[in-house]
């Protein structure tokens, strides 16, 4: 086997059982906390390297789409900025939470989409281009978006001004995204072997990073955890439901094609959970970084399970279009 064959293998493995290592490292994280919390001192930094991972797989065309085919991005976008925000302030007073874990629940809800959202989207055999390019709009508003929709809800209950949340982003997510596409852009041109080599790297590097962070969050919250587990994992379970149930519905409703209802299942209940890991690390306390780390966990198994059911139905109709001919 080449390299580049083994790189690509290793990467596979690594994304296809990601909830499998995201799993392992909470449980070693309960039974030794003080080995993974040193982890959230390094936060921005790992998120700002998966960033740059998922600037590496954007190319020009995704932008274009942006203004190629608005109306669907748009709807999937609309959706995701109105209903996972008012679902998460909605649960957070439904589940009376902490104020510093509702913290956590709020961002997730006011966070753009995660490549989470492009996987499924693919292995759901939805509309993948309209998913890159859902992605990519939000993210690319998160500054504004997140900030906004956090100090809406809580006001004055939190110490965080707008511009020290745009800046955070701006400094975690955009400019990381901008240098991957450059580079991407720039290897494409001169050294396309490179480039591929690249694009199988990262997932495994994101893949470890993330881990890594949703170790040291649940380390750090271990007695939150064992005090209000089920209460807090009850809302992560619940509001990524409500995402995904909005995404159908809307899609339907506007009466999108199969693929693209799936698309917008997929943006609207999938969010970048380790973006509002790394806003609660570092400008809150550290309960608030509990719910988008248990949110990271969740939508890797819900993700998969409902792309599997959608491959499933698609595989009964094609049995069922056969048996009639």
């Amino acid at each position: 086997m080449s390299i580049t064959g083994g790189i690509s293998r290793t990467a596979t493995v690594a994304s296809k059982y990601f909830v499998v290592w995201v799993i392992a490292a909470s449980a070693m994280a309960l039974a030794s906390p003080d080995t993974f919390v040193p982890v959230l001192n390094y936060v921005n930094p790992l998120l700002g390297i998966i960033m740059l991972g998922m600037g590496l797989t954007l190319l020009p065309e995704d932008f274009r789409r942006l203004i190629e085919r608005p109306v669907d991005v748009g709807i999937g976008a609309v959706t995701q900025w109105l209903v996972m925000p008012l679902a998460a302030y909605g649960l957070y007073l439904a589940f009376d939470l902490p104020d510093a874990v509702g913290v956590g629940l709020i961002l997730v809800g006011t966070a753009p989409g995660g490549t989470a959202s492009n996987v499924m989207a693919y292995l759901g055999r939805g509309d993948v281009a309209l998913s890159v390019a859902i992605t990519t709009l939000t993210t690319l508003a998160a500054p504004i978006v997140m900030p906004a929709w956090t100090l809406f809800i809580l006001g004055e209950g939190i110490d965080v001004t707008f511009l020290e949340m745009f800046t955070s982003i701006v400094k975690i997510v955009i400019i990381p995204v901008v240098l991957g596409f450059g580079l991407r852009y720039v290897l494409d041109r001169y050294a396309p072997g490179a480039a591929a080599v690249g694009v199988d790297v990262f997932p495994v590097i994101s893949v470890t990073a993330i881990v890594a962070i949703v170790a040291g969050v649940v380390g750090a919250n271990v007695d939150n955890i064992l005090t209000a587990g089920a209460l807090v994992m009850a809302a992560v379970v619940i509001h990524n439901s409500i995402g995904l149930g909005a995404g159908y519905g809307v899609g339907r409703a506007f009466g999108m094609s199969e693929d693209r209802v799936r698309t917008t299942v997929f943006e609207v209940g999938l969010q970048n959970s380790g973006l509002a890991v790394a806003l609660a690390a570092s400008l809150f306390e550290p309960a608030a970084a509990l719910i988008p780390a248990l949110f990271s966990v969740w939508h890797n198994v819900s993700g998969p399970a409902l792309a599997s059911y959608f491959t499933w139905q698609d595989s009964k109709t094609a049995d069922a279009v056969a048996a009639a001919d």
